[in-house]
């Protein structure tokens, strides 16, 4: 996405009282979605009405997919877009069980920049909750209703939304002894997909920076008939790629500070795999952990002071959380079977796993100290997952077996911690390895 200045302004308005507010009570198992009217963006000319319906039909979609609100149809809607500017009539909006609605208007300024504007009412206490205003150019449509989408969620939930994100992935192709595998990004439904390399190298585990701008990965380099491990640093803003360092034994999933200083990971030398560090200012190396079993998969907490990954040191792997320097080292997996791609939620409660048990992968999430582990999902193949940047929403990947020609499906999905709302997310080619970006602001 390229960098744009967005102008956004809050609306004033009559808040509604702390006690009155409309809200969705996410701390429940299962939610009832919420039906919420979400209005075309009032335009007077044809280009500003298409900007506003392109805006509510990616606001609708975003909602919805959350499996918190639901959309009212369109056709029920009794009052129109053009008298909405002189504020809702409540009642038409009662009538078809609206309970929020979202209305606004865009205009196109002499200068070519845009302006969208957007409110959202509580249709019961009659009261407006939420108003922002965005100046911007109409190319940045797409993130603008991003942006809306968060603020609605979070004045509706509570809960920082996670819209305005983007997903990298591997896209992968062929059958499964040759597949081509390549780096790609997303916008988190999917919109705006691009390669960022070429498919001449294999490419794996790439992972955001807490800027959002920056992904490192590993990736096998041919040199002299021989494929090399190195782990690179991307810039998305110039597309320019940079050898992080030159590490004499294979390397594995590197992964960034919480604070975007340091990228963690783990690299095998003289037949021992352990974690390793390195400063991004100085290139400098240390080394964490040291034991003959295999250390893998690090990841940092919130506020990078601990580290969860996997190690097979009592025997299969399991997860250990120990402190940033390496100290303090604590086994917090119980449960049968192996562990595997540990990730700290970003809210700090949780950490995500992939468990494999009696011939079955899942996906599931425990406390930082191993108590209160929950499967969310469970199938053939089910692996790595990635926390969306409010820590309420994950995304992983399902591999199928292969058939008789030796051929795989690999898919994206997401899922709520409920354990519900399973979600494909839909991509050109097959995908795997999904890490989700911080919130862009």
């Amino acid at each position: 996405m390229p960098a744009l200045a967005v102008l956004v302004l809050c609306l004033l308005a009559p808040w509604a009282p702390a006690q009155a507010q409309l809200k969705v009570d996410i701390t429940r198992p299962v939610v009832e979605p919420l039906p919420v009217a979400i209005t075309d963006l009032f335009g007077e000319i044809a280009e500003e009405q298409k900007l506003g319906a392109d805006i509510a039909g990616v606001v609708a979609a975003n909602l919805e997919r959350s499996g918190l609100f639901r959309p009212v149809d369109k056709g029920a809607f009794i009052q129109d877009a053009r008298s909405l500017r002189n504020g809702p009539r409540y009642g038409d909006w009662r009538l078809i069980n609206a309970q929020a609605l979202v209305a606004g208007n865009v205009q196109l300024q002499a200068d070519g920049r845009m302006q969208v504007q957007f409110r959202l009412w509580d249709v019961f206490s009659e009261l407006q909750m939420e108003g922002r205003q965005f100046t911007t150019t109409p190319a940045n449509w797409r993130n603008i209703a991003h942006r809306i989408s968060d603020f609605i969620y979070e004045r509706l939930t509570g809960e920082v939304g996670y819209f305005n994100t983007q997903i990298v992935y591997i896209a992968e192709a062929g059958p499964q002894n040759r597949r081509v595998k390549r780096l790609a990004i997303m916008d988190q439904d999917g919109q705006n997909h691009r390669f960022l390399t070429s498919g001449n190298e294999t490419v794996l585990t790439p992972r955001f920076s807490p800027t959002t701008r920056e992904i490192t990965y590993l990736a096998f380099q041919r040199s002299g008939g021989r494929e090399i491990p190195r782990v690179y640093l991307f810039n998305l803003d110039t597309g320019q790629q940079e050898v992080l360092g030159e590490f004499p034994g294979m390397t594995f999933a590197p992964r960034f500070s919480t604070k975007g200083i340091s990228v963690i990971f783990s690299m095998a030398a003289d037949g021992n795999t352990e974690i390793y560090t390195v400063d991004l200012r100085t290139r400098g190396q240390r080394r964490l952990t040291s034991h003959p079993a295999i250390d893998t998969s690090p990841s940092y907490s919130p506020d990078s002071s601990q580290i969860v990954f996997n190690s097979d040191r009592g025997g299969r792997p399991q997860l250990y959380v120990m402190d940033s320097d390496g100290s303090n080292l604590r086994r917090i997996s119980r449960g049968k079977g192996s562990y595997f791609t540990p990730v700290w939620s970003p809210r700090g409660d949780l950490i995500a796993f992939t468990r494999q048990h009696a011939g079955e992968f899942y996906i599931g999430v425990m406390r930082p100290d191993g108590s209160g582990e929950r499967m969310l999902v469970r199938d053939y193949n089910v692996e790595a997952p990635t926390w969306a940047p409010n820590g309420r929403v994950l995304s992983y990947f399902r591999t199928t077996r292969a058939d008789a020609q030796g051929r795989i499906t690999s898919k994206i999905f997401t899922i709520d911690l409920t354990g519900f709302n399973e979600r494909e997310l839909v991509t050109p080619l097959d995908g795997s390895d999904p890490a989700w970006s911080p919130l862009i602001r």
